[in-house]
């Protein structure tokens, strides 16, 4: 924790931001200390350099054209290099994550009878383990492989796949039974860790020879099929203990989905697939080793890395007191305050759930206190929080997996951003000041905040951040401009109190390993759905009824496409909740005839907002839980304050300016334009209007001349202009009147 004599020295003024940058604990999360500590922490901060190294070496070696003779296992063939990326998370995360939370009193450290039972499941996973090495060794020795042998066949299934089958599923069950300790890690965790190692043994022996392209066919060895049943059930229980039940519910339906598909009917109807045939396609890059795999294992590890970074350079502590500094003083102050810090933090950020708890544990107090409900208050960091997320350059990590699903150059998508960024910070910007203006608020006073000339005075702590965007528009790879952007994290450290040496720099390393845990098992699990959408060709059949209902109606079509986005996303992260309507919906959209671009901004704006929209809305409910107030009352506001995030996405479908596609003066109007709409509408929704309180009719007026503005055409254009004109008049003489009858 920071000091307040060190944030003093850093603010000379009252403490408003402070850790902002401590690394939150959850409630399934063991705590270690002593030689227990020490050895987790160097295996997390291991595992981060390790991939910090290789994607680095990649980087090296496709500049120089040559080989790093200190770095001989760089760069790793691309699917092995995967499935170690997974097999790292799968054992840091059982080692750290426990099946159930633990209680506030759990001091840990004494044993339980059912570790016994886990002691002993250790040895099968040993033995698989032991297996997978023996194929491996055997086919170094020039053993042909081949999925029709019946020997092979018959050590696959009873010496490698049953053992492991058996050992996976006794200890995730022991997990969930066995009581709750905080301090030591249970045997039935370990032995998960190592059916984790096990599965990749496996994988890449097999990977590694002629048998990747086997996948799929009567010629695929069977251990395939085994590896990745053992596979998946692990990045499932992973992905259960640090994102909760939402994801897993919907890849179990989808999983079922492969098997019953053949008895459903309609557009729903799927060919029959035998269970091994699917299993050896699925842990391929067809499925988990595919595009939200490799964003993770790459652009996403790379930027949790540089948010670790920040992180221990106590940089996010000052880009909240930047931001108070700035907007403090305003109507309503810490709810903009809490736009702004979470804008800065929420693109760095790759959960919007997150983003609330790091930057609305200071923000909603504030906002309560100078008068906002609670509800609101948290309705209204939720909001902000979410709009992190659509926030370039790096949009939590949704920029670099459409990059990767689209093949649109990552700075395009950057660009295109910047618009639709711009209307949704606007607008929640326009709704507090709104509501601020309703209760009468006052902003913070000059006691109570930050000097501005000495937040000015570290304006170079935003120097990572200016130097990441620079070299990514000056044409570096996303990889070298992350880098060097991590780089500079460290190097501007060392003009503040915070400065980062060998111990602080290890400690981001520690920090980045555990924080990408989440968003890797997240990655993965939404690689199973991927996998069964590609494999069943169900994407391809929803698309069809896609343009069937646009064959009706287009703008019908476009409202089903959000629908089904919206309800994918719920209880999901944003990246998953993307990845999953990126394969569901996109494909039909394009097949409607719009851009691929404009397509998966739609998709990717509703994903994201997914984590407002009732009745299930993570960061809703992650701000109800600090703010005290009701978790649907909180996401019912949250969706109320938000409400230009669902009208922006049809904004740029009728007019693609907005996405900067066009002509300078095009983009400048719908810029504009978009502005005032998104203006008229925050009016109307919060019904003020001219400095007071609007009337119905006029409140009704508003948003209808709002909705004109979202086509982009001149005539719609001079209409919402027009209308917003007339209500300005006829509020005018409303008000004049009512003061005149009132005289009399």
């Amino acid at each position: 924790m920071t000091t307040n004599t060190q944030m003093d020295d850093q603010t000379d003024g009252p403490v408003i931001a402070e850790g902002v940058d401590d690394e939150p604990v959850e409630h399934n999360r063991r705590i270690f200390d002593g030689r227990a500590y020490l050895a987790i922490a160097a295996v997390s901060a291991f595992y981060a350099l390790f991939h910090m190294a290789a994607l680095n070496g990649w980087s090296i070696s496709a500049w120089t054209g040559i080989d790093i003779p200190f770095l001989p296992v760089f760069p790793m063939e691309t699917w092995n290099f995967r499935i170690v990326h997974i097999a790292g998370a799968l054992i840091l995360g059982f080692l750290l994550y426990s099946a159930r939370g633990f209680p506030d009193n759990d001091h840990g450290g004494h044993k339980h009878p059912l570790d016994l039972l886990a002691y002993v499941a250790i040895l099968p996973a040993l033995y698989a383990l032991y297996t997978a090495l023996s194929f491996a060794s055997q086919i170094a020795g020039g053993v042909m492989w081949n999925g029709m042998d019946a020997g092979i066949r018959s050590a696959e299934i009873y010496h490698y796949g049953v053992p492991l089958i058996i050992a996976t599923a006794t200890g995730i069950i022991l997990g969930w039974m066995r009581p709750r300790v905080r301090g030591s890690i249970a045997a039935a965790d370990v032995v998960l860790a190592i059916c984790s190692v096990a599965v990749a043994a496996y994988l890449i022996t097999i990977y590694g020879t002629l048998m990747r392209n086997s996948t799929g066919t009567p010629f695929a060895p069977i251990g395939m099929s085994l590896a990745a049943v053992a596979g998946t059930a692990l990045i499932m229980e992973m992905t259960r203990r640090v994102a909760g039940l939402a994801l897993i519910v919907i890849a179990g339906v989808f999983l079922v989905y492969v098997f019953v598909g053949d008895l459903l009917p309609g557009f729903l109807n799927a060919p029959n697939i035998a269970w091994d045939r699917f299993f050896s396609q699925v842990y391929t890059d067809a499925g988990i080793l595919g595009p939200t795999t490799a964003v993770s294992s790459t652009y996403i590890i790379l930027f949790i890395i540089f948010a670790a970074f920040l992180q221990a350079s106590k940089v996010g502590d000052y880009f909240v007191n930047f931001a108070f500094a700035a907007a403090g003083r305003a109507r309503g102050g810490p709810a903009k305050v809490a736009i702004f810090a979470s804008g800065l933090m929420g693109m760095i950020n790759g959960t919007s759930a997150g983003n609330v708890v790091a930057t609305g544990s200071l923000t909603i107090p504030l906002m309560k206190k100078v008068g906002y409900k609670p509800q609101t208050a948290g309705a209204v960091e939720a909001a902000a929080s979410t709009g992190g997320q659509i926030m370039p350059p790096i949009m939590g990590a949704g920029a670099f997996i459409m990059a990767e699903i689209t093949g649109i150059p990552y700075t395009d998508i950057a660009i295109a951003a910047i618009i639709p960024a711009v209307l949704y910070f606007v607008s929640i910007y326009f709704m507090v000041d709104f509501e601020a203006a309703k209760l009468g608020m006052r902003g913070m006073r000059e006691d109570e905040l930050p000097k501005f000339r000495d937040m000015v005075r570290r304006v170079f702590l935003f120097l990572p951040i200016i130097i990441l965007i620079a070299a990514l528009f000056m044409g570096y790879s996303v990889i070298r401009a992350g880098t060097l952007a991590t780089a500079s994290a460290a190097v501007v450290s060392w003009f503040t109190p915070y400065r980062m040496g060998i111990k602080s720099v290890s400690k981001a390393f520690e920090l980045a390993g555990i924080m990408s845990i989440q968003i890797i098992a997240v990655c993965a699990c939404a690689g199973i759905i991927v996998g069964v959408i590609s494999l069943t060709g169900v994407g391809a059949r929803f698309s069809s009824v896609l343009l069937n209902i646009a064959d009706a109606n287009q703008l019908l079509a476009l409202f089903f496409a959000m629908c089904i986005s919206i309800l994918l996303g719920m209880g999901m992260p944003t990246t998953a909740a993307y990845a999953v309507a990126a394969s569901v919906v996109a494909p039909g959209l394009i097949q409607l005839g719009i851009p691929a671009l404009t397509a998966h901004f739609f998709v990717f704006y509703f994903a994201v907002v997914s984590a407002i929209t009732p009745p299930v809305a993570l960061a809703s409910y992650a701000a109800a839980g600090i703010s005290g107030s009701n978790p649907m009352s909180t996401s019912v506001a949250s969706f109320k304050i938000g409400i230009s995030a669902f009208i922006v996405p049809f904004m740029f479908f009728y007019n693609s300016a907005i996405l900067f596609d066009g002509a300078w003066y095009e983009i400048a109007r719908a810029a504009a334009t978009a502005i005032f709409g998104v203006f008229l509408l925050s009016s109307g929704v919060q019904g003020w209007w001219i400095g007071a309180r609007a009337s119905a009719p006029i409140r009704v007026g508003l948003i209808v001349v709002a909705l004109f503005m979202i086509e982009g055409g001149l005539i719609s254009d001079a209409i919402g202009v027009g209308g917003a004109v007339a209500l300005y008049l006829l509020a005018k003489a409303t008000r004049k009147d009512g003061q005149t009858a009132s005289q009399t």
